[in-house]
């Protein structure tokens, strides 16, 4: 994808509240070979309409609340992980309770980890948020 198209595609997202809608997406060849997709079928070319399937996960079952009423936090890591510890002293520091799967080791971790549809570590949960990987500013935006 060329740099103008992807802020074309995000400057479109950002401009409609994050959400695009269209009735169907078509995919059509040019004369080059070029594949193209597209909220309308081109006036030129033949195109077919493409079916979209949503990346959604079915969150493991486990108690979102904790005993001081905040949402639990959970974290699927491995032990040699390094964005894994990051996240485990930014816990420690600033005395965030959690519980730690590992998706090498334990079996619950392994079987959670594939219901999410993991593709790398760390996965952490806050209630039904998500976050893959770690950076203080991403965790500290689901955990609020």
């Amino acid at each position: 994808m060329r740099p103008f198209h992807l802020v074309l595609g995000c400057l479109l997202i950002v401009s409609t509240g994050g959400s695009v809608s269209a009735d169907a997406i078509y995919q059509w060849r040019d004369e080059n070979g070029k594949i193209h997709f597209g909220d309308r079928p081109p006036a030129t070319e033949e195109s077919k309409p493409v079916t979209v399937k949503p990346n959604l996960y079915q969150a493991p079952k486990y108690k979102s609340i904790t005993a001081s009423g905040r949402e639990k936090v959970v974290m699927y890591s491995t032990k040699r992980c390094g964005y894994c510890k990051k996240a485990r002293r930014y816990f420690k520091r600033n005395a965030i309770p959690y519980v730690e799967y590992d998706v090498e080791t334990s079996q619950k971790g392994r079987r959670d980890y594939k219901k999410l549809g993991g593709k790398g570590v760390p996965i952490i949960l806050v209630g039904k948020r998500r976050l893959n990987g770690f950076s203080e500013a991403g965790f500290r935006q689901i955990y609020q």
